[in-house]
């Protein structure tokens, strides 16, 4: 055993990460049961969290102009969330293009780069996006349940195998914590966690969910990594203090936010035959 492992901090991670991870699970499970209204809890959670995403990217890539950068952002993650919810993805893209060049203006305007405050509405709204439209597609509540499952896997079983087992460092330069050994525990945990969703909820080849589970852990960690390039750049250790024991809403769900488009093209892939 590491004698750097920390009991008390995963103690703190596990309380935390059962809490948001009830409320998800939750108003994913009840999403497509009885009348409209129960699809009201996921709107709820995914507008809540487009939100904080866009306030912690605004405070941490554009603070000259952060109260600006959050209400551009924000609204229009807003705007894209609800216009995907109901049914106009035409409109929901055109929304992250016009809300990334209002951001853009707004911090060159304080002296921020254009280009990081661009980059938060296209960083945020489309996987919000994508991620509506998952749970609407067929089978939408097991593929949304696999997509949860996958990431989470993927980040214990890198947290867990990582601080037990050590060894070299993944990529020290831009996050010095995470190790081979982590990298490969995620990727086992990612395709066990897909493949035992598939089993229970899905008409989805165990085989199939393999593979989907591997490469959703594969985009998962890759999301990881690139959140820590990112807070590498900007001089910062966490995106926010919103969670106790992750940082902020940002380091809970950046491998989600890349995950769920390898889930987008998987899922397409399926719905329209090209697997067979």
């Amino acid at each position: 055993m590491s004698p750097g492992f920390n009991w008390t901090n995963v103690a703190v991670r596990a309380a935390s990460a059962l809490v948001l991870g009830g409320g998800a699970l939750i108003s994913v499970w009840v999403f497509p049961l009885g009348p409209p209204i129960w699809r009201a809890p996921f709107l709820v959670l995914i507008a809540v969290g487009g939100v904080l995403l866009s306030l912690e990217w605004s405070a941490m890539a554009t603070p000259r102009a952060s109260a600006s950068a959050t209400l551009v952002t924000g609204m229009s993650v807003l705007a894209v969330i609800l216009s995907a919810f109901g049914g106009y993805y035409g409109a929901a893209w055109a929304f992250v293009l016009l809300g990334a060049a209002l951001a853009a203006a707004a911090a060159g305007r304080a002296g921020d780069l254009a280009r990081d405050g661009a980059y938060g509405v296209l960083y945020i709204a489309p996987a919000c996006l994508v991620l509506v439209w998952l749970i609407e597609s067929p089978q939408g509540r097991g593929w949304t349940l696999m997509l949860f499952a996958c990431t989470w896997a993927a980040d214990i079983l890198a947290y867990v195998a990582g601080n037990l087992l050590g060894g070299p460092r993944l990529w020290p330069r831009f996050s010095p914590n995470k190790t081979w050994a982590g990298f490969f525990g995620g990727l086992a945990g990612a395709t066990a966690a897909a493949v035992a969703m598939a089993a229970l909820f899905m008409r989805l080849s165990l085989a199939g969910a393999a593979l989907i589970g591997f490469l959703g852990g594969l985009a998962t960690m890759g999301g990881d990594l690139w959140e820590s390039m990112l807070k590498r750049r900007f001089g910062v250790k966490d995106s926010g203090d919103l969670i106790p024991g992750h940082g902020g809403l940002m380091d809970r769900v950046d491998g989600m936010m890349f995950a769920v488009m390898v889930f987008a093209v998987a899922r397409l892939v399926v719905r329209f035959g090209w697997a067979h």
